[in-house]
C-alpha cells in the first residue's frame, strides 16, 4: 500500500495544537520525524566514513527535510519505486545522492546493508545520483539546472494522463544561478502545474564560496514569486515548521508552489557545521566516531530522550 500519511490540520503553525485534540497525535508524528532525521545522518555519516570525505555537510543540512518528504509527504510504495500512481521526487543536486541513499534506506526502498557499498565499484550508489543504478532515483544528476526542466515536462505528462500524482524537486541555492532553472519556473507557471513543488535548500553555500559573493540570489523568495510561484520560507532544520509548511501547501491549487528551506551545512554535527571549506568535506579517521557521538548527544538533548535505534546502526 502507498504510505501517504494522514495529515496535520492544514495551515498549522510550529507550536500550534491542532483543532481537533489531537495533540498528542501531532507531537508523536514530529518525534518520530526527528528520530527519522538523526537515522538518516547517522547513515550519512556511516557511508562518508567508507570514502573519508565527501557531502557530509549537505547530507547532514537536508536530513529533515528529507525525513518529513519520504515519511510523512511522498504518496509511494518502498517495495515498489516504480508504481506509476507514485509522487516523483527529483534530486537534480546529483552531489546530494549520499542524503538520498540515506533517506531510501530509512524509508524502506534500500536495505541499510547496501549503504556500505557507496561509491565502491559495481555498487547501485555511486557518488552522484544516477538514475539507472539506484531504485528510487528518478533521474541523473550532475551538472546542475536540469531538475526543474524535467519536473515540468513530467508534471505535464502526469496532467495528460489524468494521474493525481505530484512532483517534487529538490535544488539548491546555488543552482539558482543555473538560467535553465528559470526558464522552467517560467514554463512551470505558464503551464499552471499545480502539481509541481520546487524545495530550494538554501545553505548559502557553493563549490566556489558563499552564495551570496558567487551569484546573489536574494530576495529569493521575492524572486519565485514574480516568476508565478506560490512561495513559503521556512528553517529547514525545524521539523514542525517544515510538517507545518508541507500540510500548508497540500492544498494550494492555481499554481506551482516553492519551499524555500534555510539549512546549516553539518547540521546536528558541532564541529562540523563551523568547519571551513565545508562543500566537500574532509573527515578525518578518527573524526566519525567524535561525530556520531556528538549527533547522539545534540538529538538526546532536542528530544528529551534517546533516539529509537537506527537499522544497521
Amino acid at each position: 500500500m502507498s504510505t501517504k500519511s494522514l495529515s496535520a490540520p492544514n495551515g498549522a503553525t510550529p507550536g500550534d495544537a491542532p483543532p481537533d485534540g489531537t495533540q498528542a497525535s501531532y507531537a508523536q508524528r514530529v518525534g518520530a520525524l526527528r528520530d527519522s532525521a538523526h537515522r538518516i545522518r547517522m547513515h550519512a555519516l556511516d557511508m562518508g566514513e567508507t570514502q573519508g570525505q565527501g557531502y557530509i555537510g549537505q547530507a547532514l543540512g537536508v536530513a529533515d527535510i528529507l525525513s518529513v518528504v519520504y515519511q510523512d509527504v511522498l504518496n509511494h510504495r518502498p517495495d515498489d519505486p516504480d508504481w506509476p500512481q507514485r509522487d516523483r521526487f527529483l534530486l537534480s543536486i546529483g552531489h546530494y545522492a549520499i542524503a538520498l541513499y540515506a533517506a531510501l534506506a530509512e524509508a524502506g526502498v534500500l536495505d541499510v546493508a547496501e549503504l556500505a557499498t557507496y561509491g565502491s565499484d559495481d555498487s547501485r550508489l555511486p557518488m552522484s545520483g544516477m538514475a539507472t543504478y539506484t531504485p528510487g532515483m528518478e533521474i541523473s544528476g550532475g551538472s546542475l539546472g536540469h531538475g526543474l526542466g524535467v519536473a515540468t515536462g513530467m508534471a505535464l505528462g502526469l496532467r495528460h494522463q489524468g494521474s493525481d500524482a505530484h512532483v517534487y524537486n529538490l535544488l539548491s541555492d546555488g543552482e539558482l544561478d543555473e538560467g535553465s532553472t528559470w526558464e522552467a519556473a517560467l514554463a512551470c507557471a505558464h503551464h499552471g502545474l499545480d502539481n509541481v513543488t520546487a524545495i530550494v535548500d538554501v545553505n548559502a553555500l557553493q563549490a566556489d564560496g558563499p552564495t551570496k559573493g558567487v551569484l546573489r540570489t536574494e530576495p529569493v523568495t521575492a524572486k519565485w514569486e514574480a516568476f508565478g510561484w506560490h512561495a513559503v520560507r521556512v528553517d529547514g532544520n525545524d521539523v514542525e515548521a517544515l510538517v507545518a509548511a508541507f500540510d500548508s501547501l497540500r492544498d494550494h491549487r492555481g499554481s506551482p508552489a516553492v519551499l524555500i528551506c534555510d539549512t546549516r551545512i553539518g547540521c546536528g554535527v558541532p564541529m562540523l557545521e563551523t568547519r571551513e571549506k565545508a562543500h566537500f568535506m574532509r573527515v578525518e579517521e578518527h573524526e566519525w566516531q567524535l561525530a556520531r557521538d556528538q549527533l547522539r548527544q545534540r538529538h538526546r538533548e532536542r528530544s528529551g530522550f534517546e533516539p529509537t535505534t537506527a537499522r544497521g546502526e
